[in-house]
């Protein structure tokens, strides 16, 4: 007896997905990068923190919108949506998480140090 293998083929891959989540990631992007910028250009100890709101929606508009593009991206190469979406989901997080992480970290630093402290190149000899 023949055994049919079932593939997953989408009729209509989402492309309008993957393309509206990259460019939502983009203009969240652009939003997070401004507000970055004020946020070390005032330098008074209370704005060199992470918890303020002006700085975590657009973080969570990009990591959302990264997680749609992901998924979207998944189910354009013939994954199915669940899969697709399941394995998109622990990626962006953890992604989302430790670049959150690290960016406190930095900030930290640069509280401390100021601009020297970013400095990379002050390590080679």
């Amino acid at each position: 007896m023949p055994t049919t293998l079932s593939y997953y083929f989408s009729t209509n891959p989402p492309y309008f997905l993957c393309i509206a989540a990259l460019l939502a990631g983009l203009a969240c992007g652009s939003a997070f990068e401004t507000t970055l910028r004020e946020l070390v250009a005032v330098r008074g100890p209370e704005s060199m923190t992470l918890e303020r709101l002006n700085i975590q929606v657009p973080y969570l508009g990009i990591t959302i919108s990264v997680g749609f593009f992901l998924g979207a991206g998944l189910e354009i190469f013939g994954f199915p949506p669940g899969f697709a979406y399941a394995v998109a989901l622990p990626l962006t997080l953890g992604s989302a998480y430790f670049v959150w992480r690290q960016l406190g970290k930095l900030l930290v630093e640069l509280e401390r140090g100021g601009s020297a402290a970013m400095d990379l190149d002050r390590y080679e000899e």
